[in-house]
């Protein structure tokens, strides 16, 4: 049985991928229920894609385009949409993967109890490339044992949400795991503070938007006399984004509540 889904975003970058994959058959066991894209609304998803004509009308928003049979919601849109899109979808009694980034963690507090109420899932992950999941991974295992570490967040220019969805959900999982014991405190920074950081949970992010840079991020941890760094860089394209989203929309199916972080799916036991 196909699992049926529903995506917004639907000819974004990574979503479009995603719709891709499904309608030329790159990948089993999804069908596509419905699409939201408000510059394309209106339009076949298929042809807008490039594919051949698909069946499947493109909507301007998420209301429209969710059916009766739709399953799951895979939302990759932007910060000021996606929080209504995922409240809509579990009040519709839909599950949902979260591609989007820019939501805190008091966002997800929310989502986490209206899901438990609807007896739904919701799996959100800042970024759902496997090898970013194992950069997450292997860094809080690393906060076991270096009690000093910061984080460093690239991407081009135009990218609106800083820090990112990926080194936010890093940075609030290692203040969940250990204490980032800070050799010289904030407070004791001559100059201003903002140069030390973002801070979020006890880790200072560095944010870096600039032309010609790729999504990337690194953990950067440090003892006397030695260092480690962890660090994920991503391509031009988004095909890392794909299988990584569909394992979490086979699993949002089974769960109630929330998970956050591909890199729990994958190492939850």
């Amino acid at each position: 049985m196909n699992i049926k889904v529903c995506i917004a975003g639907a000819t974004g970058w990574t979503g479009g991928c995603i719709a891709k994959s499904i309608l030329n058959g790159k990948v089993s066991g999804f069908q596509i229920t419905g699409a939201v894209a408000r510059k394309t609304a209106g339009q076949d998803l298929g042809k807008a894609l490039g594919l051949t004509e698909s069946g499947i009308t493109i909507k301007g928003n998420l209301k429209e385009a969710l059916t009766k049979d739709t399953e799951v919601l895979i939302d990759y849109t932007n910060p000021t949409a996606v929080k209504e899109n995922v409240l809509n979808a579990l009040e519709s009694g839909v599950s949902v993967v979260i591609g989007t980034s820019g939501l805190t963690a008091g966002d997800y507090g929310e989502i986490e109890k209206f899901a438990q109420k609807q007896s739904k899932g919701v799996i959100a992950a800042g970024n759902f490339s496997i090898t970013a999941a194992l950069v997450k991974h292997f860094s809080l295992i690393a906060s076991d044992h270096i009690p000093h570490w910061e984080v460093i967040d690239y991407a081009d220019g135009d990218k609106v949400d800083a820090p990112s969805g990926t080194t936010r959900e890093l940075a609030e999982a290692l203040g969940n795991r250990n204490e980032n014991r800070l050799v010289r405190p904030i407070d004791e920074i001559i100059g201003p503070k903002e140069s030390r950081g973002a801070q979020v949970a006890g880790t200072p992010v560095h944010s870096i938007r600039l032309p010609s840079y790729m999504i990337s991020f690194e953990t950067l941890f440090g003892l006397p006399n030695e260092r480690l760094t962890i660090r994920h860089d991503a391509g031009a394209g988004a095909e890392p984004y794909v299988n990584g989203t569909l394992l979490a929309v086979k699993k949002a199916t089974e769960i109630t509540g929330l998970i956050r972080g591909l890199d729990t799916l994958l190492f939850r036991g």
